[in-house]
């Protein structure tokens, strides 16, 4: 046996060691190209997740006890629950118009900046708010509920117009504002005229709601359509440079329809509050909104920590701040910067421009990346203007995960971050954007393997090829190494077995 060994390895000449290294390091190299695709894409190694999914179950990983099984499934079913709520996805209150902005983006780089999961979130909201079962009733209405769920713009953009050939639509008007008007300007004068229709038809369905579920489906419908159209005005306002007037429809809404939270009116309060440095007046909305055990966003979060790093900014510095420590005053504010990062760890490089900003979706995930750059896009400008407040951000949020436990299985001051926000973010945001990830994912092990592997590989087959007899010595003397416990077996066996019967085996 030793000798054949011997003998086979005499016959391999260095060009097979090239060969064989370098074809090794080729395939390892491929094998680490496409997992790290993988992972970046899709978050999992490729080889761990086949591993889990198809071959644990062959090697018995899955347990025959029924009631476990049951018991698991229970728990994995309160695990989704659990994390379909975490990762609700929201309507951006501070949304951009999609003719006058968003496509004028698109004109300008050749890229789309709004998702096609975002816009048929979208296109249900529409649908949800400006639609209801009586619409067939009223030949306009039917053409603008057939027009919602249009996919092509064109299309959408047609229906609007043969609806307001037959009478004067508010829905339609408000297809036309946010997709055919190509400035603010055109907007605001489209959401006049459906101001004037959706007000008419209001008044109309105020008077009719008590007279049937099918009236008071289209009074609530046409109070939705109300409130859109002047929330819509008052952003048209704020961008057209009148903010005290935009502040003021903004205050007349709440006050008007108290109940209607969904839209967030109070966001686009703060920021044209935050507009104008009426931080009393901003102070006095955070008070009423945020709730210290349960924020509802990243906007009072940072609005809350701009307020207080505006009281000790500007004469902030963490030099003396390391000798002399930090004043009440000063710590309160790290504090509150403290909790807006662990609500929404994503927006401090955005603030402080270590990541680009892109438009902010239609669409938002509390917590997550997209909210971060909805915050960031309209709040930057107000950071900036307070003297020192970025300058104490940079100083102290990165403080804020020393406390935070990891794994992330609870909060320091408030329920643990959602593991689910990296999904939903990458199908809101636009493919250019490199999604913003927290926690930071480790290498998966098998990366970290085939990049040594390869490595290792090539390295022999470099060396093979510059010292090949060298190489030929070390590569004989470690097969042999390898060989030895084999041929000590082989050995034994000879020595115990008589000769005879060995010579029969090796003849078989």
């Amino acid at each position: 046996m030793d000798y054949t060994v011997s003998m086979f390895l005499n016959t391999l000449t260095p060009k097979f060691y090239v060969a064989l290294t370098g074809t090794s390091s080729l395939i390892s190299g491929l094998i680490l190209i496409f997992e790290w695709w993988y992972f970046r894409k899709y978050g999992t190694s490729f080889i761990e997740q086949v591993s889990v999914s198809h071959l644990r179950p062959l090697l018995g990983g899955v347990d025959n006890n029924s009631s476990n099984n049951s018991n698991s499934s229970n728990g994995d079913s309160d695990s989704n629950r659990q994390s379909v709520s975490e990762c609700k996805v929201w309507r951006n209150p501070l949304n951009l118009f999609r003719g006058a902005e968003y496509n004028r983006y698109t004109w300008v780089t050749g890229r789309e900046p709004l998702t096609y999961y975002d816009m048929n979130l979208s296109a249900q909201d529409h649908q949800t708010f400006f639609t209801c079962d009586s619409d067939h009733l009223r030949p306009a209405d039917a053409i603008m509920q057939k027009a919602w769920r249009e996919r092509n713009p064109q299309a959408r953009i047609s229906a609007a117009h043969e609806a307001l050939e037959i009478n004067e639509c508010a829905t339609a008007y408000i297809l036309l504002a946010e997709e055919e008007a190509t400035t603010i300007a055109e907007a605001e004068k489209l959401f006049k005229q459906a101001l004037k229709a959706g007000d008419g038809c209001y008044r109309r369905s105020q008077q009719l709601q008590h007279h049937g579920s099918q009236y008071e489906a289209q009074h609530r419908r046409d109070t939705n359509v109300l409130v859109y159209i002047k929330r819509r005005l008052a952003m048209c306002a704020r961008r057209l440079g009148r903010t005290r007037e935009a502040v003021k429809m903004m205050r007349d809404l709440m006050k008007e329809f108290p109940l209607l939270s969904m839209f967030n009116i109070h966001e686009n309060l703060l920021e044209a509050l935050l507009e104008l440095q009426a931080y009393a007046d901003v102070q006095a909305v955070l008070a009423k909104y945020d709730d210290i055990s349960l924020p509802k966003s990243a906007t009072i979060c940072y609005t809350a920590a701009l307020l207080k790093a505006r009281a000790v900014s500007d004469k902030f510095s963490p030099e003396a701040a390391s000798r002399r420590g930090l004043s009440t005053a000063e710590m309160n504010a790290v504090e509150t910067i403290h909790r807006a990062v662990e609500f929404n760890p994503h927006v401090p490089k955005y603030l402080l421009e270590m990541k680009s900003l892109i438009l902010p979706p239609e669409h938002i995930l509390k917590r997550g990346d997209s909210e971060a750059i909805a915050y960031a896009f309209f709040h930057l400008a107000h950071w900036k203007r307070v003297e020192g407040a970025l300058n104490l951000l940079h100083c102290t949020w990165e403080g804020t995960f020393r406390m935070i436990p990891y794994p992330l299985e609870k909060g320091h001051l408030f329920y643990p971050y959602p593991i689910c926000t990296e999904t939903a973010d990458r199908e809101l945001l636009p493919s250019f954007h490199e999604v913003s990830v927290y926690p930071k994912k480790e290498l998966p092990f098998f990366i970290l393997f085939t990049a040594g592997l390869c490595s290792f590989t090539a390295m022999l087959a470099l060396l093979t090829h510059q010292f090949p007899e060298l190489m030929g010595v070390f590569a004989k003397a470690f097969l042999s190494t390898l060989f030895a416990p084999l041929n000590f077996v082989m050995e034994k066996v000879e020595s115990i077995l008589p000769s005879s019967l060995w010579h029969q085996l090796t003849r078989i």
